[in-house]
């Protein structure tokens, strides 16, 4: 037995387990099906070293049947995937699919019907056989939703939906797509217009094809619209894997935006669902998530998580854990050095390549405030040389540093040099501690007035301790008292 028929006796589950007591009719009944058992058998022996003995064999099932039976339905089945997968005849194998459908109404259980249908799509629109055209696509597809409609199977009918439609997105379909997701709209409203609320795992399920759609496109006014929509979908038991396929172009989005933390946030919850459902994407999310980490400036390590940790030594992830070492030690040059030996797991990348840029900005610019701290003067050249950099680079690093008040200094145009005002720095310092110390002491001052027993009745007027004016002594008040206490 292989797994097709496997399949027929698992998806059996609508039969009836009562017990008849059999008669003449029923033994002759039971001699003929073991007959065409046997020519099934005989036929399915002739599949992979004659094809074409095969196919007449199981024609010949499905005439002798005189009532449409589950024997026919195999064979038709076994009919399909003989001519599509092996002797490459799209339309012969769509005549014996149509006639497979027709079977769907009563012939076999429900269950077995949509496992077969499921899986005849799978290998028409998996490649298997290798390319096939969209105009086959479309007559297989149609067919099937015809016959769905005239069952009135509308749950297998959406998922057929659903199918087509992410066979559309993998072939770039887009306008394809987008006239298949209008339809799909269209099943989950109510006759108020408004969402059904028990569909929001079907509506998520459409959101997450969207997203994809707008991600790829680079529609990402779009993109965000169909995003929150998602968020606001409550009465929902997505599958993780839907859930994971969100949040990840929800990170995408936001690294877009350069919002960093809301990024890493998705792409976390993203790894997550991918994890539960077991879909391998979950690697490349997590290369996702460290990077945004990393870009951040967060000292956390990503791979501290209970979530995270099994895959701090996958091969696939041990480049970007050696990564957010050198990037939390501020080693630009071993960042670079990995980056460099690490083509293949993360400058390949299109996406991770996209802000490697902005990675190595961060990692330079805390490498160069570290490096210019000892200093009052530094020439532009020994920067560029120790950042392994241009000096254009080093420059522009230096004055997104001062515009942003984190170098106290100036660049000399004409010396290419750094001037750093070490007065001005300290100075600054000076005046904030005094500061600082100058409140303290007053509020120390001013909680012992407030509790002291002897002065509680002179708080009020020109008395207390000699102060003038609100009585509470203040060190305000100190400079205008002439005469002192």
């Amino acid at each position: 037995m292989d797994d097709d028929d496997a399949e027929y006796m698992q998806g059996s589950d609508d039969e009836d387990y009562g017990f008849d007591y059999s008669d003449d009719d029923d033994d002759a009944n039971n001699a003929g099906s073991a007959d065409v058992e046997n020519m099934y058998y005989t036929a399915k022996s002739h599949k992979e070293d004659d094809p074409e003995r095969a196919l007449k064999e199981f024609q010949a099932i499905v005439e002798q049947e005189e009532e449409k039976g589950d024997w026919g339905f195999k064979a038709l089945k076994q009919s399909t995937k003989i001519l599509f997968l092996e002797l490459h005849r799209p339309e012969e194998a769509l005549r014996t699919y149509t006639q497979l459908l027709s079977y769907t109404k009563s012939a076999v259980t429900r269950n077995y019907s949509e496992k077969t249908i499921n899986g005849i799509l799978d290998y028409v629109g998996g490649g298997k056989a290798g390319p096939v055209d969209v105009g086959t696509l479309e007559k297989f597809y149609q067919a099937t939703k015809s016959a769905l409609q005239e069952a009135k199977n509308e749950r297998l009918s959406v998922k057929t939906n659903l199918k087509l439609a992410k066979l559309w997105l993998d072939r770039k379909e887009y306008r394809r797509l987008e006239k298949l997701i209008r339809d799909l709209h269209a099943s989950t409203v109510g006759a108020d217009g408004e969402d059904v609320a028990q569909k929001g795992t079907q509506l998520l399920e459409i959101y997450a094809l969207e997203i994809q759609m707008h991600n790829e496109t680079k529609n990402y006014k779009k993109l965000k619209e169909i995003y929150n929509a998602s968020n606001s979908v409550r009465s929902a038991i997505p599958h993780p894997r839907i859930m994971g396929v969100i949040k990840e172009c929800g990170g995408k989005m936001w690294m877009g935006e350069r919002q960093w933390m809301r990024a890493s946030e998705d792409f976390f919850e993203s790894f997550r669902n991918y994890d539960e459902a077991g879909s391998p994407q979950r690697i490349q999310v997590l290369k996702y998530l460290v990077l945004a980490n990393m870009l951040t400036g967060s000292e956390v390590n990503p791979f501290d998580s209970q979530e995270t940790k099994p895959y701090k030594n996958d091969p696939q992830i041990k480049a970007m854990t050696d990564l957010v070492d050198a990037y939390q030690r501020r080693e630009v040059h071993s960042a670079e050095k990995i980056l460099k030996e690490n083509r293949a797991t993360i400058m390949e990348d299109g996406f991770i390549r996209r802000y490697i840029g902005d990675l190595l900005r961060s990692l330079r610019t805390q490498y160069l405030i570290d490096l210019i701290k000892p200093y009052t003067r530094l020439e532009l050249t020994f920067l560029a040389k120790q950042l392994n950099v241009e000096r254009d680079e080093v420059e522009e690093l230096l004055i997104g540093l001062i515009l942003e008040g984190k170098v106290e200094g100036r660049i000399d145009q004409v010396g290419m040099r750094l001037e750093l005002d070490r007065h001005q720095v300290l100075e600054k310092r000076r005046y904030t501690a005094l500061e600082k110390w100058t409140e303290a002491l007053e509020s120390v001052h001013n909680a012992v007035v407030n509790k002291s027993p002897t002065n509680a009745g002179r708080m009020g007027g020109d008395g207390g301790y000699g102060f003038p004016g609100d009585g509470m002594g203040s060190f305000r008040d100190f400079g205008r008292f002439e005469g002192g206490y």
